[in-house]
């Protein structure tokens, strides 16, 4: 049986209601073989599918279509046509269509002004509105709606709409809800709040986007208590269900706020509305809990999760990665592999700097592999992670490398380079790197470049290229100097023994951000034996934070530097009288994949008998070298041999000595530290790296030092 027009339109119209908008191209090109042509119904449908492909040339040919069967006039049609090609950003099109229109409704001015609004012509816009005015046509929430929602209005612009439609009485209307939200939506885009509020408490029917768009509105500003409070008057006064969209802002709060309770609370309720376990709020829940500190709960949420997406496997690998467990976070990764779902470019970026934070230069070079081998090569996200990374793990010949060839360099890999040369030492290098940059238009330098350079200046002492760059940054890229650019140029200065410019530096900064720049200049007065200046940076750091125990340490070792026994083990007492714990000192070597840990007089260690009797080995070449201890960075009052025994089995060397035992001769030891280290370890690893010809790297709390034949990279400068 032969098709009538009805029934292609019926089957034309369920495939365009079911979005299947290809499908209902086809349908229409087997219409018109059959012979029959469309009607006043076929035309818009037809023409929805061509704006929703952006298929220009079948839009094209449907409008010779509507033209040679003298659809021109029939006003229905010819604002589909209008919208259409509005939709497929072909503005001239659509402002010739509404030009030829013999009758134009509402609906058809709606369009036009929506097409401009949609390619950004607010003026245009703004005067085909005055034109509808003119005219005398009623003007409808949806002809704001196009200015509101379509386009990036200035809040001057957003302010005069909303004058508008409140002299019209469009807030106030049975169709109001969707205009009002746009109006709430655009003050909170511009951080005004308390204007949105206005707005939704005047709303005679609020919808649940409205509770939605201020709540996400208090969240976005900080006010996360006021966002709750919104919540439960929401359920109090309202019978409408919480949405998807709610609770994410809520989520959102809590992640921000950082509280446990809150958070707790939240996903009590979440689960009792029987929305957990969906997509995305799994994600969510489960960076909320990180981001509160509450990795047990993050994981419950990542064990609970019924179907686990690569987004939900990030995050989880991401908490464990921030929170400073990067061995847990690497387990995780391995776990991921083996399982169907395939790592995405934000799960290899994290999982690249857990690699960094823990020094893991093994499984950074499988991972690299893995992104080599998996088409990862032009994810400059991930080519940035594999720069930090090589540079963190010591190894700044293959960071070096992986920069090269990244063909497309972004501010990021720039910036990470640059970080690279900057913690390996080598001013030299990231000050040419920096200048190399700047003759790219297209990249701007920012905050965290500059805090990069002024560390490269730092590392040796260039307190004039330092001073340069800190006024260049201000002057002449408006950046304004965070307490990270501060803590690098009082360090500069201090390490120079310029301590009257640091001071003078420390007095014009932002009081709140002075309580973590006494720091740097506390160490420094402990390189330069100043008592008085050290006592006096004490007093500051002691009196700005008192819960900081590496405060009373700095104090200690500037009185352990000076012989002053008693005032260093009173200050140590004033520690533990406060509860206060300093973290171990600790040492780490990486071999054959394997992280082995150590302590100062570690004896735990598997092979701890080879490890002593290397140690001992090495203790004698060192005493025929023409080593004498620095007995004099002991913090504790005992005897000379006493010390000198004490600085034989700092955690350093025991990692040294097994990693000696355990490695080819010749190779490169790679030790990473979470403290500074001390002088008298410096001065023995630049001697042990001559007896045994080993490249020793040593990462500490503060930088990268290179011991290779009897000297080091930083060039006692540190």
């Amino acid at each position: 049986m032969k098709r009538t027009v009805y029934l292609w339109n019926l089957m034309i119209r369920d495939s365009t209601n079911s979005g299947l908008f290809t499908r209902t191209l086809d349908l229409y090109s087997c219409m018109l073989r059959t012979g029959l042509h469309g009607n006043d119904f076929t035309f818009p449908l037809v023409l929805k599918a061509c704006s929703n492909t952006n298929s220009l040339s079948d839009a094209t040919k449907v409008h010779s279509h509507t033209f040679l069967l003298g659809f021109q006039a029939h006003v229905f049609v010819q604002t589909a046509l209008l919208d259409m090609y509005s939709k497929c950003h072909h503005l001239p099109s659509s402002r010739k269509v509404f030009d030829e229109m013999p009758v134009r409704t509402v609906v058809s001015w709606n369009s036009i002004i929506s097409a401009y609004c949609r390619s950004f012509l607010f003026h245009e816009a703004t005067l085909l509105l005055r034109e509808m005015r003119l005219l005398g046509l009623d003007l409808s929430s949806i002809t704001f709606l196009s200015f509101l929602s379509t386009h990036p209005i200035l809040l001057r612009q957003g302010l005069s709409i909303h004058c508008c439609v409140f002299k019209l009485g469009l807030l106030n209307t049975y169709d109001h809800i969707p205009l009002a939200n746009a109006v709430m939506s655009m003050y909170i885009r511009y951080g005004q709040v308390h204007e949105a509020r206005a707005i939704l408490d005047s709303m005679h029917e609020i919808s649940v986007v409205s509770w939605s768009t201020i709540i996400g509105g208090y969240v976005d500003t900080g006010n996360v208590d006021k966002a709750f409070s919104m919540f439960n008057i929401m359920r109090t006064i309202s019978t409408i269900n919480s949405d998807f969209v709610v609770f994410i802002n809520l989520i959102k709060g809590c992640a921000k706020q950082g509280s446990l309770m809150a958070a707790s609370l939240l996903h009590s309720l979440i689960f009792k509305c029987g929305c957990e376990n969906k997509d995305p709020l799994d994600n969510l829940l489960l960076g909320m809990y990180a981001k509160c500190g509450d990795l047990i709960s993050a994981r419950k949420v990542f064990d609970m999760a019924l179907v686990k997406t690569v987004f939900l496997w990030t995050s989880i690998i991401g908490g464990y990665t921030h929170m400073g467990y990067p061995a847990e976070a690497l387990l995780l990764f391995k776990k991921l592999l083996k399982t169907a779902i395939k790592p995405n470019g934000a799960t290899l970026a994290t999982i690249l700097s857990a690699c960094a934070d823990l020094g893991s230069l093994d499984m950074g070079k499988e991972i690299e592999e893995y992104i080599l081998s998996n088409g990862f090569q032009s994810d400059r996200q991930v080519q940035t992670s594999l720069i930090h990374m090589f540079s963190k793990c010591g190894s700044i010949d293959k960071a070096i490398s992986v920069f090269e060839r990244i063909s497309d360099k972004d501010l990021a890999a720039w910036s990470s380079m640059i970080n690279g040369y900057a913690i390996h030492g080598m001013a030299e290098e990231a000050l040419g790197l920096f200048h190399k940059m700047l003759e790219i238009k297209e990249i701007k330098p920012d905050a965290v470049v500059f805090t990069s350079i002024l560390l490269a200046c730092s590392h040796v002492g260039l307190v004039e290229d330092g001073l340069t760059f800190f006024k260049s940054m201000q002057k002449d890229f408006g950046i304004v100097p965070s307490v990270e650019h501060y803590m690098c140029l009082v360090d500069l200065l201090g390490r120079a023994g310029q301590f009257e410019l640091a001071l003078k530096t420390i007095r014009v900064m932002p009081v709140k951000l002075q309580a973590q720049v006494w720091a740097p200049f506390l160490s420094a007065c402990t390189k330069h034996c100043n008592l008085e200046l050290g006592e006096l940076a004490a007093r500051k750091l002691l009196y700005m934070n008192p819960g900081s125990h590496g405060n009373y340490v700095l104090m200690a070792n500037l009185y352990t530097s000076m012989g002053k026994w008693k005032e260093a083990a009173v200050t140590r007492s004033l520690m533990i009288d406060r509860g206060l714990v300093k973290a171990p000192g600790w040492s780490q070597v990486e071999i054959n994949g394997s992280v082995h840990v150590f302590i100062a007089g570690d004896r735990s260690h598997t092979q701890s008998i080879d490890i002593y009797k290397k140690l001992e080995e090495i203790n004698l070449k060192l005493a025929e070298a023409g080593y004498v201890p620095e007995t004099d960075t002991v913090i504790h009052d005992l005897e000379r041999e006493e010390k000198e025994e004490a600085l034989k089995v700092h955690s350093e060397r025991l990692a040294i000595a097994f990693g000696l035992i355990s490695t080819e001769a010749g190779s490169t030891l790679r030790i990473m530290k979470n403290h500074r280290t001390c002088v008298d370890c410096h001065s023995a690893l630049k001697f042990i790296s001559k007896i045994t010809g080993r490249h020793l790297i040593v990462r500490d709390g503060s930088r990268f030092h290179h011991f290779e034949s009897g000297t080091c990279t930083c060039k006692d400068f540190w």
